[in-house]
């Protein structure tokens, strides 16, 4: 550090109190971006381009792993025994179905129905014995797998999608759902439409959507439902396990005898959609997709199935959906939030594909003259893109005939109450039970990674802790230090200022105390206080741990995290979340669904990730500044201030010349308030701060 940088013309007259020594004009806060609403669903959500094949296998890798992340699902649980049952099979013309269902954790049942070629049919897409697979998720539509436009005998409703070119049949236009399994079972596939959580036969769970629910939430093992802060630090969601039933579907697809592994496609629309992209995305079983009105830059799935915490985080919906790429890849757009596609999200599609060398294996269709469907056009276009990458060997076009209604009574699964598996429940009981169960596996992971070899730890622990923090030092672009004011008193020099890092839009308010025999070394000192706790009543009288470091010879440097001091229009306050509902509005009942924190922690950091970035911009700030010539960067973190150090050191590994905490007694499990300013998802699923300490090793 050369010492022309502190000979510059001193800013104060006497002592300075606590209070009027800022970094920041008085009343003035950072100029950062956080500071600025919170991004939400229906915000817009471009596509992340990248420049070269390789550039995109490391992109395609972590968009897999983000989402694996959010659904709770990285690493995977045990695959238990999928217990699967078919029976009760009915046969119609060209095609079959049976009813189905298995388990994808101990005592949860995915209950579906599994439609395959039946006569000539059973002769098309046999290739050396094998047939391909369709995995069908439903969407939000009523009743899913049972919905009938015709249920309350409204003839005039189906009429009206056939007069206007929607649909061709009148049994499809009742149930569109039915009507593409029926269609693709007649061209030589195999086709399982299985059921979202709360629908058709999936009464486990009533309520398809979750709220926060004062009576599931608890402390206690085996005592908590979703949207609890339990839950949450676990990253349960329904969205997990209904992406979680996915991958088990895809399971029970490839343990059928004659189904090619080779040829697996899914398809939905709307929610179902969702659940395409998302599925394509983190199971590579899976060789080509297809969902409909759903990936857009647009909204991005207003349903608590469709978002998670961390899903959104420097990703959108077009990312995961390309994901899939180079494989194939089919999309339509309806007048709904995906009416802009052409425009927007396709136009990188086909710039993907084509610098994939794979432009015959992506298509979209913009048929924004019909509302939210997955209609009879929309189906069309599905057929000839399932003909041709399913290898169906069938003349094109490929057109849909009419069938005969399958009625609820006769594909349910569970007809009354006593066809059911003697462990099925459901309610409460079963949501705890359940979240027991996947919390006991990844408990069983946490304690492997602890006590496991180093690969061990990376793939169970590290990985997600990297995922959720998402910053290394390595990332941190050029950040600088704009000076405000000085004092110098016998021993040193007190300065404050802003760390500033254009490239994010951060500014974060510092205080550094500069030795007069300084030996090279900045100590970065963390306290819950911010940098006020680097000093006592008057910046010229450092508190004792501050004072013995610079009587060594040490540069300290303190700053304001994100929400302390500086970043509070008042000092003394509390730092809180901004209130996000999936609508948008205040005033929400306090167990919605809308009030789900997913639509908050699933498009943007939690405080802690924001300070941890704070810690990592001031280590950047002090090895690169010109006028610095720092020989070493050391953390010291008071009490309850550990868990920044730690993780700022797990994502600064080989730059600390140490790391030191006044006390390691902090735990995330122990924080039971989703909004807490502490509050970490998935922080007890990745080994809370024993892992991070782990990481420092």
């Amino acid at each position: 550090m050369r010492v022309a940088f502190f000979l510059l013309p001193l800013i104060c007259s006497g002592l300075l109190k606590a209070n009027e020594f800022r970094a920041l004009p008085a009343g003035q806060q950072p100029q950062d971006s956080r500071l600025e609403k919170p991004i939400t669903l229906h915000d817009y959500h471009p596509f992340r381009p990248v420049a070269s094949k390789a550039d995109w296998e490391l992109r395609k890798q972590h968009i897999r792993d983000r989402v694996l992340l959010a659904s709770g699902l990285l690493p995977l649980p045990e695959k238990t025994p999928l217990n699967a049952k078919r029976f009760g099979r009915i046969e119609r013309d060209g095609f079959a179905v049976e009813k189905v269902y298995f388990e994808s954790f101990p005592g949860h049942f995915v209950t579906a129905n599994l439609f395959s070629p039946l006569g000539e049919s059973a002769e098309i897409g046999v290739v050396k014995g094998k047939r391909p697979a369709v995995l069908c998720p439903h969407g939000h539509w009523k009743n899913g797998r049972f919905y009938d436009v015709f249920e309350k005998g409204v003839e005039a409703t189906v009429n009206a999608h056939i007069a206007k070119g929607a649909e061709r049949f009148f049994n499809a236009a009742r149930n569109p759902i039915q009507a593409r399994c029926v269609q693709l079972a007649r061209m030589g596939c195999y086709v399982l439409q299985y059921d979202m959580l709360g629908n058709a036969d999936s009464m486990q769970f009533v309520e398809h959507r979750r709220g926060p629910r004062d009576e599931m939430n608890s402390t206690e093992d085996g005592k908590w439902g979703f949207v609890s802060p339990q839950a949450t630090l676990r990253l349960q969601s329904n969205f997990g396990l209904q992406t979680w039933n996915s991958i088990r579907a895809v399971d029970f697809l490839t343990g059928i005898e004659d189904v090619d592994s080779d040829r697996l496609m899914v398809t939905g629309a709307s929610g179902g959609g969702t659940q395409t992209m998302v599925l394509a995305a983190v199971d590579d079983r899976i060789d080509a997709a297809f969902p409909c009105v759903m990936p857009s830059t647009a909204m991005q799935g207003g349903c608590t199935c469709e978002n998670a915490c961390y899903l959104r985080i420097g990703q959108g919906n077009m990312d995961i959906a390309a994901a899939l790429a180079p494989k194939p890849m089919g999309m339509t757009a309806a007048d709904d939030w995906t009416i802009e596609l052409e425009t927007k999200g396709h136009p990188d599609m086909v710039s993907l594909y084509g610098m994939l060398g794979a432009e015959k294996k992506y298509q979209a269709h913009f048929d924004i003259h019909f509302k939210h469907n997955y209609n009879h056009v929309s189906r069309t276009h599905m057929y000839q893109f399932a003909n041709r990458h399913l290898q169906l060997g069938l003349a094109s076009p490929v057109l849909e005939r009419d069938h005969k209604f399958l009625t609820p009574e006769e594909i349910s699964v569970w007809k009354t109450e006593s066809d059911r598996p003697a462990n099925w429940k459901d309610g409460p009981d079963h949501e705890r039970e359940l979240n027991a169960t996947w919390a006991a596996d990844s408990e069983e992971k946490v304690q492997t990674g602890l006590k496991g070899d180093q690969e061990v730890f990376e793939k169970n622990l590290a990985q997600g802790w990297r995922l959720i923090l998402r910053r290394s030092l390595a990332d941190v672009g050029d950040v600088s230090f704009a000076l405000a004011e000085k004092e110098k008193t016998a021993t040193f020099v007190a300065m404050s200022g802003t760390i500033d890092y254009p490239a994010e839009k951060e500014q974060v308010p510092a205080l550094v105390y500069y030795p007069s025999d300084w030996k090279g070394e900045v100590v970065i000192f963390l306290s819950r206080k911010g940098k006020a706790g680097l000093y006592s009543g008057a910046v010229s009288s450092p508190v004792e741990a501050v004072s013995n470091l610079v009587q060594e010879g040490k540069a300290v440097l303190g700053v304001d995290l994100f929400q302390q001091g500086e970043f509070l229009s008042d000092p003394e306050a509390a730092a809180s979340y901004p209130e996000v509902t999936y609508s948008g509005k205040e005033g929400i009942e306090a167990d919605s669904w809308q009030r789900s924190p997913v639509y908050y922690y699933g498009y943007n950091d939690s405080i802690f990730v924001r300070r941890v970035h704070d810690v990592l911009s001031a280590m950047q700030m002090a090895k690169t500044h010109p006028d610095w010539d720092v020989k070493a960067i050391s953390l010291l973190a008071e009490k309850n201030a550990e868990h920044w150090a730690y993780a700022a050191g797990a994502m600064a590994k080989g730059e600390l010349s140490s790391l030191e905490a006044m006390s390691d007694t902090f735990r995330f499990e122990s924080i039971n308030d989703l909004w807490h300013e502490d509050f970490v998802p998935g922080a007890v699923k990745y080994g809370d701060l024993a892992a991070l300490k782990r990481m420092n090793e």
